[in-house]
């Protein structure tokens, strides 16, 4: 139906579901606190800051002993369905650290959930789908993807009560995985070293596999709308197994779908009456299609820890941002090895069109007080760095 259909009946049926939309989403990104931060939007968007802007991926998480407390009483797809409770979590490394942004806590899964497959959390083991898509006929089992958002009413919610806590503190990031990497769990049926069985797809059901890839993108489009309506400030995209794919696949299943969600959720916001928000794309071993991603759409593009980023920036030139990129287990070192190695990171970046991040998110068993080492050092050495 995004494909414009001469029919007047799918014209009209576009136009009613719009108007749906606009009562649905309009009031509910009205009447927000004023935003006291905003370094780290300016720099998505490509404006000169006082310093670099901070933010961790998985900030929300186990490493943090409040998280671990806040997560006892529930198992994981509760907690992602209690606005309350996600709120919570999204707000506690903002106690700690002086971070440039929230990410709203949830998971790239819900979206299946939403299409109707069951997802469960297995402690020490991960994601799980007792019933995973084996051949091309259980596609049929997937809900209208039109149907997502009025699903995940509750991820809105939790974005709208977020937003009005965080008080204007920093922006809030609202997030989905992309087509491919939720591909791989719905067919895999949780993680894979290989990602053997949603490859296979990819050489024995081709069409299948792209009209699982449609479906994917059609429910992500309303689903990152719906979020910005209710309150986000920025979408990022996780692509976190582009690795698995190399450039021809690549190409041929991630790259496509990742160019048409960035493109159809500006379309709609602007359809919609909301104001244009940031994106990033962050495709995890992506480093062979990096020129590809910087004109995809996308104002910011994450670069994993494997990246040299004097060599990225001169790879996708200076129109977009970059964000990133230090390897997480750098965290283990000293607090002054973490600041050694933070330096030389923002001297690679430079002081312009950068947000500071690790290259993959938090591990569980990470300090909390080296974390706080790694955005401080962020925040001191890019002053001086633009002072020099």
């Amino acid at each position: 139906m995004e494909q414009g259909s001469k029919m007047s009946l799918g014209r009209n049926f576009r136009i009613s579901r719009l108007s749906e939309e606009r009562k649905f989403l309009m009031p509910r990104s009205q009447g927000f606190p004023e935003l006291k931060n905003d370094t780290f939007l300016r720099a998505a968007w490509g404006e000169d800051t006082d310093y670099t802007p901070v933010w961790c991926m998985r900030q929300a998480g186990r490493y943090l002993p409040e998280f671990r407390e806040t997560r006892a009483a529930q198992d994981f797809f509760s907690t992602c369905r209690s606005p309350e409770a996600c709120c919570e979590l999204t707000l506690q490394p903002l106690r700690r650290f002086p971070l440039d942004a929230a990410i709203i806590f949830s998971d790239i899964l819900v979206v299946p959930q939403a299409l109707g497959m069951e997802v469960t959390m297995v402690p020490g083991k991960g994601p799980s789908f007792p019933e995973p898509l084996r051949e091309e006929r259980d596609l049929e089992r997937l809900r209208d993807p039109a149907s997502v958002t009025s699903e995940l009413g509750y991820v809105f919610q939790a974005i709208t009560l977020t937003r009005q806590r965080l008080a204007g503190r920093v922006p809030l990031i609202g997030f989905a995985g992309a087509p491919w990497t939720l591909m791989t769990y719905m067919i895999e049926g949780g993680s894979s070293s290989t990602m053997a069985q949603a490859k296979r797809w990819l050489y024995q059901k081709p069409q299948a596999s792209h009209q699982l890839l449609r479906i994917l993108t059609d429910a992500l489009v309303p689903y990152l709308v719906g979020q910005v309506a209710a309150g986000a400030q920025a979408l990022q995209l996780f692509e976190s197994h582009a690795g698995h794919l190399g450039p021809q696949l690549f190409s041929q299943f991630a790259l496509p779908y990742i160019r048409d969600v960035s493109k159809r959720v500006k379309a709609r916001l602007q359809q919609a009456g909301l104001a244009p928000v940031p994106m990033i794309i962050f495709a995890k071993d992506g480093h062979f299609a990096l020129e590809e991603l910087a004109q995809a759409g996308y104002e910011v593009v994450g670069l994993d820890w494997t990246v040299a980023p004097e060599k990225a920036r001169e790879r996708v030139g200076k129109t977009v941002t970059l964000q990133g990129n230090l390897d997480p287990c750098a965290l283990y070192a000293s607090e002054e090895e973490i600041g050694q190695l933070v330096q030389q990171m923002l001297d690679d970046f430079g002081p312009q069109r950068y947000i500071a991040n690790l290259g993959h998110g938090l591990y569980p068993d990470m300090d909390p007080e080296h974390v706080g080492a790694f955005v401080d050092a962020v925040h001191r050495h890019s002053r001086l760095l633009r002072q020099n």
